[in-house]
C-alpha cells in the first residue's frame, strides 16, 4: 500500500511517499481504506523523533482517519465491509489502509464527506476531555483558549460557546480573531501585539477567569495562573514554548488552583473507548446536526504531506489541515 515514510528525524522534507505492507486487523479491529487524515502538532513532534508512537502502534504517521472497511476481524460488531467510519487511531493515518479498534470507530452521517469526518476525531474529543471532563466549564463561567485558530480551538470555541460560557482566545492576526469570533468566541487577543494577562484583566475588570486551556507551556504559565479566578482551572494539552517551568507556588495554594495536564495517544484502549463513548453521546448529535462543526483550513493531497506540515508550522492555518489519500 502506498503511505508517507518518514526517512529519518528532521524536517517536513524527511516525509516521503512510499510502499509499506498493508496490516491485518486482529479480532476486535477494522482494517480501513483510508480515504482522508487530518494533521495534528503531535504529527510534528513525531517527525522530528520527538514522539514516538507506543508499543505496538504504527510507525506511520497520523492520529485519526475517515475511510471505508475493508476487512473485519472475528470479534467485531455493528461494522460491515463497505461502512464508512471516522475515528482516532494511535498511528497510521498518513496511508492507503490503517488498523482502528472497532470501539473506537464512528459511523460517518451520510451527509458528510470524508474530509469533514476526517476534521473531527482529535480536536472535538480532545476539547470535550479538557474543557468539560478535566475543566467542568459550565454556562455561568468564562475560558481563554490560547491557539484559538488551532483544530482543538476552533472546536473549543464553538462547545464552550454552546453551553453559555463567555469564550476569550488568543491567536497571531487580527484575521484569525475575527473568523473566531464568527465560531463564538467574545473577545480575542493578538500575542503578538498584546500581552494576554494584562488584555484578560482589563477584559474582565480584573476579575479574570475561570478556566484556561493552553498549548504553549514554559512562557505562559506564570501568567496563565495570575489570570485564573480562585477555584480555577488550567489545562495544559500541549508544550509548544516548552516543558521546563518555575513558579511561585504560593498563587496555586491561595487561589486553590487545579492544573491538568492530558494527551490521549499514550493512554490504555479501554480509557480511549471511554473518551470517545463521552463524545459521541455529548456533542456528535451537535455536529450531525450542524449546530457545531468542524472548521477546515486546507485539503491537499496524501503526496504533499510535505507541504501540508510547512503549512502548519508557520501558524497559517485557522482549523484543520486534510490529507485526501
Amino acid at each position: 500500500m502506498k503511505a508517507i515514510i518518514k526517512i529519518g528525524d528532521g524536517g517536513p522534507e524527511v516525509l516521503k511517499l512510499g510502499e509499506v505492507k498493508t496490516p491485518k486487523p486482529k479480532s476486535t479491529q477494522l482494517l480501513i481504506n483510508v480515504k482522508s487524515t487530518a494533521l495534528n502538532r503531535a504529527d510534528i513532534l513525531q517527525r522530528k523523533g520527538l514522539y514516538p508512537p507506543p508499543a505496538g502502534e504504527s510507525e506511520i504517521l497520523g492520529l485519526e482517519l475517515s475511510g471505508v472497511v475493508e476487512e473485519k476481524g472475528a470479534a467485531v460488531t455493528g461494522f460491515e465491509l463497505g461502512d464508512r467510519v471516522f475515528g482516532l487511531v494511535g498511528g497510521g493515518g498518513y496511508a492507503e489502509y490503517a488498523i482502528i479498534d472497532y470501539q473506537m470507530a464512528m459511523h460517518i452521517p451520510e451527509d458528510w464527506s470524508f474530509e469533514k469526518a476526517a476534521a473531527v476525531p482529535e480536536v472535538f474529543l480532545t476539547a470535550n476531555e479538557t474543557l468539560f471532563k478535566l475543566g467542568c466549564l459550565s454556562s455561568d463561567e468564562s475560558v481563554l483558549i490560547h491557539a484559538g485558530g488551532s483544530g482543538v480551538g476552533t472546536a473549543g470555541i464553538q462547545m464552550a460557546n454552546y453551553v453559555g460560557a463567555k469564550v476569550f482566545i488568543t491567536a497571531g492576526s487580527n484575521k484569525k480573531i475575527e473568523k473566531a469570533k464568527m465560531l463564538g468566541c467574545t473577545e480575542g487577543i493578538n500575542y503578538k501585539t498584546h500581552d494576554f494577562a494584562e488584555s484578560i484583566k482589563n477584559l474582565t475588570e480584573g476579575k479574570g477567569v475561570d478556566v484556561v486551556q493552553d498549548f504553549i507551556g514554559q512562557p505562559y504559565l506564570e501568567k496563565n495562573c495570575s489570570i485564573l479566578k480562585p477555584n480555577g482551572r488550567l489545562l495544559i494539552v500541549g508544550l509548544m514554548g516548552g516543558p521546563n517551568a518555575e513558579i511561585d507556588l504560593g498563587i496555586i495554594l491561595r487561589k486553590r488552583l487545579q492544573i491538568f495536564g492530558s494527551i490521549m495517544r499514550p493512554l490504555k484502549l479501554k480509557e480511549k473507548i471511554s473518551i470517545t463513548q463521552r463524545f459521541v453521546d455529548r456533542w456528535l448529535p451537535l455536529l450531525q446536526t450542524g449546530v457545531i462543526n468542524p472548521v477546515i483550513d486546507t485539503i491537499m493531497p496524501l503526496e504533499k504531506a510535505d507541504e501540508a506540515h510547512r503549512h502548519m508550522e508557520s501558524n497559517g492555518n485557522f482549523g484543520k489541515i486534510i490529507l485526501r489519500i
